[in-house]
C-alpha cells in the first residue's frame, strides 16, 4: 500500500496509462515474487505440508527455491514485458525521479536499534533456511553434517528461533524494552495460521474417510487423464481459475488433498501436480477480489477494471504454460518426479 501511494505521487505527470501499468506491476510482482520460497505465500506452505503429511514426501527449503526461483524470474520478466507493451510510458525518463528518491531516502534517517535487531534475526533465519542446501552442495547430501541438519534443523524451528530472538533482543535495556512485544505478536494474522492448520486436518480426513479414493476415481474417469504431466496441467489450470474468485490459501487447501488423491489413484507421483496447485494459486491477476494486492491497487482509483482483466487474462495464460514447462523441465532434474 505504501509503495502504491508513492508510485501514484511520483508518476502523476507520466500519463494515466503508464500509471496504471506501474501500479499493476507492483500488485503482480507481489504475487509472482511469493512463489520463490516456501515462506513466500501460504499456498507454498500448504502444499509442502500436505505432501509431507499425506504423501510422506518432504521438500527441503533449498530444493523448493531451486525449482521455483527460475519459474519466478521467467514470470517476472514476461510480466514486465507484457505490461510495458500494454502501458508503454510516454517518455524514457520521468521528470524529478532522482530528486524524489533522494528526498525520500533522506527522510528515513539513521537505523534504529529495533531495525538492526530485526535485520539480524531475519538474516539468521535466511542463513539457517538455506544452510542445508549449501552443505548439500559442498559436502553432498550423504555427509553426516547434512544428515544432522536435515534431521534437526526444520524450517518451522528456524522461524521459532528468529521469533524468540526478537522477543529477547533489547531496544532499550534500561527500560526493559525489546524488539518484539506480546502486544505486537497478538496482532499477527492468526486466522491464516488456523486456516493452514485446518486445511491439513481436512486433508487428513479426506484420506482417512476414504473420500480421497472416491474423488480420485471420479476425476480420472471423467477426464481420462492418468499421466503425471497431464494431471499436473489439470491441477495448475484448476488452481489458476479458482484462485481468481477465492483466496489463494483456500484454493490450495481445497485442491492439494484432492490432487494427492487423484495421483494416488492413478499410481503417479503427487509432487509435480501439488506444486502446480501451489504455483497456480498465486497466479491471481485478473480481478480486484482475487488477492489483497490487486484490491489495493484497484482501490487507488487509478486502475480501470478493464485494464486489470485484460492484463490478468494474458498473464493467467502465460502463467499456465510457464509453470507446466518449468515443472516438466526442473522436477526430473531435482528428483521431484
Amino acid at each position: 500500500a505504501g509503495i502504491c501511494a508513492m508510485v501514484a505521487t511520483l508518476t502523476q505527470g507520466a500519463g494515466a496509462r503508464f500509471n496504471t501499468g506501474l501500479l499493476l506491476a507492483i500488485a503482480y510482482a507481489a504475487l509472482i515474487g511469493g512463489i520463490g520460497t516456501p515462506i513466500g505465500t501460504p499456498p507454498n506452505l500448504i502444499g509442502i505440508g500436505m505432501l509431507d503429511k499425506l504423501a510422506n514426501f518432504k521438500i527441503p527449503f533449498y530444493v523448493w527455491m531451486q525449482l521455483a526461483v527460475p519459474i519466478m524470474l521467467v514470470m517476472l520478466a514476461l510480466m514486465i514485458a507484457l505490461l510495458y507493451a500494454l502501458h508503454r510510458p510516454p517518455a524514457l525518463e520521468i521528470a524529478g525521479l532522482s530528486k524524489f528518491i533522494a528526498g525520500r531516502k533522506g527522510e528515513l534517517g539513521v537505523w534504529t536499534r529495533g531495525q538492526k535487531n530485526t535485520l539480524i534475526a531475519f538474516s539468521l533465519a535466511i542463513l539457517l533456511w538455506v544452510l542445508p542446501g549449501i552443505v548439500a552442495a559442498l559436502a553432498g547430501s550423504n555427509s553426516e553434517f547434512y544428515k544432522l541438519l536435515d534431521a534437526h534443523l526444520h524450517e518451522e524451528s528456524v522461524s521459532l528461533i528468529a521469533a524468540i530472538l526478537l522477543f529477547l533482543m533489547p531496544v532499550d535495556w534500561a527500560k526493559r524494552e525489546f524488539t518484539l512485544t506480546w502486544k505486537d505478536a497478538v496482532q499477527i494474522d492468526w486466522g491464516t495460521i488456523l486456516l493452514f492448520g485446518g486445511g491439513l486436518a481436512l486433508g487428513g480426513l479426506i484420506f482417512s474417510t476414504g473420500l480421497a479414493d472416491v474423488m480420485g476415481n471420479a476425476i480420472i474417469e471423467t477426464t481420462g487423464v492418468q499421466s503425471v504431466w497431464g494431471i499436473t496441467a489439470i491441477a495448475t489450470g484448476l488452481a489458476i481459475i479458482i484462485t481468481e474468485f477465492t483466496s489463494n490459501t483456500a484454493t490450495a487447501n481445497m485442491l492439494a488433498p484432492l490432487i494427492i488423491s487423484v495421483a494416488s489413484t492413478a499410481g503417479i507421483s503427487p509432487v509435480p501436480p501439488v506444486i502446480g496447485v501451489c504455483l497456480g494459486a498465486s497466479m491471481a491477476f485478473m480481478l480486484p477480489v482475487s488477492t489483497p494486492s490487486n484490491a489495493i491497487v484497484y482501490g487507488s482509483g487509478r486502475v480501470p477494471i478493464a485494464a486489470m482483466i485484460r492484463a490478468g487474462i494474458l498473464l493467467d495464460v502465460t502463467g499456465f504454460f510457464v509453470i507446466n514447462a518449468g515443472l516438466r523441465l526442473l522436477c526430473p532434474l531435482l528428483g521431484l518426479a
